[in-house]
């Protein structure tokens, strides 16, 4: 298992769900865009080995959506034009090429089949083998603007692990003796989520041993949030410690096969008017495959006789099972039909993200499957005017690599495509498929149009795994540059340029009035809710449309965000627990209570050992002054830090292993023991225990293995990897608490009853010799160190204080704040943002076509909803919204602030009681008159520059002011008032 490569797939499937992956067979039948998406996404995930099937010769049509192929592919065989790109991907997948019949002895060969492009009388033959053989097997089809997955995975599928939700645990307080034991969860943990009937285990509990690795244990909630566990009164008595954790229970799904399932279909919805919609859909698919088989043809493109003939064969259907008898929607029947010769790119990112995510599901046993069918449509993306609907003229094949879409929109709709110019911020895994799909759709492919790429970051080898633009030989290049090239490969017509800068307040410069004045939408694929708020805010603020997503394991959203049409960008501001908003040092230090506080500690123990601490000496070696500014507390912090039981600088491995060890004693043992012995702390609160060094505890070595590592590196010394070496070493060395003597927590110890001039000539003495290197911290590389000692000091701290342990991997996680993320959901949303971006680009639409997308792959959760409208302010006359301004012009020559002033309250009767510059006042009616009198009779830009103290950029066309007004209320916001120059 390459764990750097898969590191963020892992956080979302575990290593056993992986391992069985990773020795899947699937075979794939059927390669136009859909089929590719499968496959794209089941390599990049690293199924074991991947057998493609399509000996059809790739056409026009297919480029539309199929992005392994190109005008070089026409002709070929889809499936050997796509193995060698597919290959590139991952080159642990073995992939090959299937060029015969589907017969019953090639299917035996694989777990699970999967076909895209099929009639359906293939389908009903493979479908039938592969249930009657536990073969899992899915269909999927996404003709036009429709689409469906079906899945069935057999009669007694187990689910080993429905939900994508960790097991609950909880720290125990006490435990009970009696009939029956109840156990009494700690306080910080009362409020749990354990429920009636949930099975349970226990471990780590000291005294009451015989509930340690028993067999799991069904609950019972008591009112007061204790647990009922059963009978304990012949069990020893509960001393301390120790967690309780859930056991998540298996489910069983039956599946039926494809001929039953099509007359008695189960459809994945979450209303009834869905059920209703899915339905007639269902009809739909089975009349346009009888069509196919009278015609031996799709319909034509919008061809009104062909789709008539589609719906009047939905209608003499016999009635689906279980179902009630109602008419099928003849509009929707009629739609269905008009555009199914269509292939899109966005379509086929979502159904194929769905199916892919369906055969994890099938090979690994991890989250539910879907029951059975699932049904998507995105036919709101037509003009809902039927007068603008295309005509057959319009969506006619022209030979070229649009065709797909051309059948869907015609050709006046794909010219709009070409002309636009469009920002995407961010190239990581939902920023290549954002530009997969310009490519794809000829997006800015005109010498007018464009599309820019703006991202800061530089590729890792865990991007591989999603981000499907990248291969090995690009790690360490600009992903922002990468990405551009890649997407003009897919379509050498694609204008695109890139930029490897971030767009934030510091490049106003670049990302200013020009650029956006050429622009004309902003897709934002970002990891970040403040970078997001800022790319929201220049949106606004230049009136751009915003196409905005993001994912979270299997989880994803898709919002639009329209200029006087939708509300604003108003997502969270930042994460659960936000970067910069560090929790108090008494509780990190004394008191911590949480997982997060010893992390935060054991995340500022690097920091300090290892990184501030190398800088400072730097910094006194380069000017001797410069700790003249410390007091006599922080130089023997820094002392702490450097010498800890060493008398010199180390020299040698064994000098590193010594002050690991001597720092272990200090974190571990003395900082929780005063040095006679008295406890730490008192009183209510539990009180910490101190460690005994013991290099048989797993954590023990670990934090003296890796801290002196880093110690050495610092040092720019060899260390050592070899731990039967470092083992022997540590059974020669004295005992820690023996060769401690130099400083412990609060500076005691020998260095006391120095003077500062006496601890400053120590420091001197330090850092006379070579320079010491800063450790700065790197989370993915699992060779350095750096997360082996923040998972070590945290582990032992958590011994400390009682506090529930973590994981190596729930640590690497959390500190190097990684999000899970999986290329399914991250096809899904994309797929989604592109069918909002045809709506965009297609011209002014009501309000009611736009969709905003939430899902959750692991637990088959669509939902699709309308966006709100922006809210409307009012205040006296004015009437407005957050997409509003308030525009007034210079003048030539530039009026005054008096002149300005004067024409807010002439124009909208608005008397200014304050107006501010960003965070600088400009005026004020508060102010004495004489102030005021030197501000009004200024020019604005004047005033600006006299009160910032610097001149407006250069090219800068805008200066957005904010007023207060006489009168208004404390909740009025006025529209920022952008005084144009």
């Amino acid at each position: 298992m390459d764990e750097e490569l898969y590191s963020r797939q892992l956080y979302v499937l575990g290593l056993p769900a992986m391992q069985r992956i990773q020795r899947a067979r699937v075979l794939l039948s059927g390669l136009r865009g859909l089929g590719a998406e499968v496959a794209k996404n089941l390599v990049l995930m690293g199924v074991g080995s991947l057998t493609l099937h399509d000996p059809h010769p790739t056409c026009w049509a297919d480029l539309a959506a199929q992005f392994f192929l190109s005008e070089e592919s026409l002709g070929r065989s889809r499936a050997e034009a796509s193995q060698a790109p597919l290959a590139q991907l991952n080159e642990a997948v073995q992939i090959s090429v299937h060029t015969g019949d589907i017969t019953e002895d090639l299917l035996l060969a694989f777990q699970v089949v999967v076909l895209t492009n099929s009639k359906l009388e293939e389908q009903l033959k493979v479908g039938t083998f592969c249930h009657k053989h536990g073969i899992y097997f899915l269909v999927a089809e996404t003709p036009g603007l429709v689409g469906r997955v079906f899945c069935d995975f057999g009669e007694d599928f187990t689910v080993a692990d429905p939900t994508e939700v960790e097991p609950m645990t909880a720290a125990i307080q006490d435990i009970s003796q009696g009939l029956p034991g109840i156990v009494t969860l700690r306080g910080d943990t009362k409020r749990h989520s354990f429920r009636d009937g949930d099975l349970v285990i226990f471990s780590g509990i000291e005294g009451m041993v015989e509930l340690n690795n028993c067999s799991p244990q069904p609950v019972h909630v008591q009112k007061d949030g204790s647990l009922e566990i059963g009978d304990t009164s012949a069990f020893s008595r509960y001393l301390r410690g120790g967690v309780i954790t859930e056991v998540k229970r298996p489910k069983t799904v039956r599946h039926k096969s494809l001929d039953t399932a099509l007359l008695q279909p189960h459809v994945v919805v979450q209303s009834t008017q869905e059920a209703q919609r899915a339905h007639c859909l269902h009809q739909a698919f089975l009349a346009l495959h009888k069509f196919q088989q009278l015609h031996g043809r799709l319909p034509k493109p919008w061809d009104p006789v062909d789709a008539e003939t589609v719906v009047r064969v939905a209608q003499d259907l016999e009635p689906l099972t279980g179902t009630k008898e109602e008419s099928l929607d003849e509009a929707l029947l009629r739609k269905f039909a008009l555009c199914s010769a269509g292939s899109l790119s966005p379509m086929a990112a979502i159904l194929g993200g769905v199916a892919a995510q369906e055969v994890l599901k099938a090979i690994s046993g991890k989250f539910m499957p879907l029951d059975q069918w699932l049904y998507f449509d995105a036919l709101e993306c037509l003009p809902e005017d039927e007068e603008l609907l295309p005509n057959p003229e319009d969506c006619h094949p022209r030979n070229c690599r649009y065709d797909g879409q051309i059948a869907v929109f015609g050709t006046g709709f794909q010219q709009k495509l070409s002309y636009q110019h469009y920002l995407l911020v961010g190239a990581g895994a939902i920023g290549c498929e954002m530009l997969k799909s310009f490519a794809l759709m000829g997006l800015g492919v005109r010498a007018n149009g464009g599309v820019a790429v703006a991202d800061m970051d530089h590729i890792e080898r865990s991007n591989l795994s999603r981000q499907f633009l990248f291969r090995p030989q690009d790690i360490g290049k600009p992903k922002a540059e990468v990405a551009a090239t890649a997407a003009q490969r897919l379509n050498p017509d694609l204008q695109v340029t890139f930029y490897t800068n971030p767009l934030d307040p510091t490049t106003q410069h670049i990302f200013g009035d020009d650029f956006f004045s050429r622009v004309d939408g902003v897709v934002a694929a970002l990891d970040s809710f403040e970078a997001r708020h800022y790319v929201a805010a220049r949106c606004t603020h230049y009136l751009k449309p915003l196409l905005e997503a993001g994912t979270q394991g299997t989880r994803g959203s898709a919002s639009v965000f329209v200029p006087h049409v939708t509300e604003v960008y108003k997502g969270p501001i930042s994460a659960a627990d936000p970067e910069g908003v560090p929790h108090p040092l008494c509780t990190l230090r004394y008191f911590p209570s949480t997982v997060e506080h010893i992390l935060q500690w054991a995340r500022d123990e690097f920091e300090g050992l290892f990184s501030r601490s190398a800088e400072t000496i730097n910094c006194y070696q380069e000017a001797c002054t410069s700790l003249s500014g410390m007091d006599r507390t922080q130089t023997l912090i820094l002392l702490q830090q450097v010498m800890g039981v060493l008398k010199r600088r180390p020299k040698t491995w064994e000098d590193c292993v010594v002050w690991a060890l001597g720092h272990w004693q200090l974190c571990f043992h003395d900082g929780i023991v005063l040095k006679d012995g008295t406890l730490f702390w008192s009183g209510s609160k539990s009180c910490p225990q101190p460690l005994q060094f013991d290099p048989n505890q797993d954590m023990h070595f670990l934090y003296v293995l890796a801290a002196a590592n880093l110690y050495a590196q610092m040092h720019g010394l060899l260390g050592s990897h070899d731990q039967t070496a470092l083992k022997e070493l540590l059974q020669l060395l004295p005992e820690p608490a023996s060769m401690h003597q130099s400083l412990i927590s609060d500076g005691f110890g020998e260095f006391q009853s120095y003077t500062l001039k006496e601890l400053q000539e120590l420091l001197r003495d330090w850092s006379k010799g070579p320079r010491l290197k800063p450790v700065l911290f790197e989370k993915n590389d699992d060779s350095n160190f750096h997360v082996d000692f923040v998972v070590a000091a945290t582990d032992l701290r958590a011994q400390n204080y009682g506090i529930l342990p973590v994981n190596h991997a729930q640590i690497k996680q959390i500190v190097g704040r990684i999000i899970p993320a999986i290329a399914t959901s991250t096809a899904v949303v994309a797929g989604l943002l592109g069918l909002e971006l045809y709506k965009v680009v297609s011209g002014p639409r009501p309000l009611s076509t736009f969709r905003r997308s939430y899902l959750h792959l692991a637990e088959n959760y669509f939902i699709r909803s309308v966006p709100s409208a922006p809210a409307l302010q009012l205040f006296q006359h004015l009437k407005w919204t957050c997409w509003d301004h308030l525009k007034v012009p210079a003048g030539q020559p530039e009026r005054t602030l008096e002149s300005l002033l004067a024409h807010l309250q002439e124009e909208q009767a608005l008397k200014v009681e304050m107006l501010l510059y960003g965070p600088y006042i400009l005026y004020s009616a508060q102010w004495p008159l004489e102030k005021q009198a030197r501000c009004l009779c200024l020019r604005v830009t004047e005033l600006v520059q006299q009160v910032t103290g610097r001149e407006p950029e250069p090219g800068l066309r805008v200066l957005v002011l904010e007023l207060s007004c006489e009168g208004e209320g404390d909740e009025t916001a006025f529209p920022p008032l952008h005084y144009e120059l």
